[in-house]
């Protein structure tokens, strides 16, 4: 048998199915929060204009998709950075910045200001439930700190 224990920096082990729990928590904690955003943003634009991405069809698997890709990343961040938390402390921002750029994108399809505000405030969202969770359930080694 061949030791191979110095050659890889050990990550903390993690059950799978304490990941897959938080995901699915984060996902529905998600979904609740974005729900709120997107009936007060409903409440508060004017009648016959258009609305987009505040539907619970369109933003839910969306939600679950970020935390999805999210998830992923930070897996794939943790497990192969020498040094995860400072690539996860520029990557993160770096990654919700960059999802606003179709919810400024809509205003140019006729939506209003406050509609794409309501969906910068959902991913806003989604990366608030999301970060913790992936801290506790596939957390960075006590050496990344």
């Amino acid at each position: 048998m061949t030791d191979t224990s110095g050659s890889r920096t050990q990550r903390p082990a993690v059950a799978n199915d304490r990941a897959v729990i938080g995901v699915i928590l984060a996902s529905l904690a998600s979904i609740a929060l974005n729900s709120v955003i997107a009936a007060l943003a409903s409440a508060a634009l004017p009648d016959g204009g258009v609305r987009m991405g505040l539907e619970l069809k369109e933003y839910a698997p969306l939600t679950v998709a970020g935390v999805l890709i999210g998830t992923l990343v930070w897996h794939v961040v943790r497990s192969r950075a020498r040094d995860p938390r400072a690539v996860l402390r520029v990557l993160v921002p770096v990654a919700v910045l960059v999802s606003f750029v179709p919810d400024f994108g809509i205003l140019s399809a006729g939506a209003t200001l406050l509609n794409s505000l309501a969906l910068i405030a959902m991913h806003v969202v989604v990366a608030a439930v999301t970060v913790p969770m992936l801290l506790k359930v596939l957390p960075l080694s006590r050496s990344d700190r």
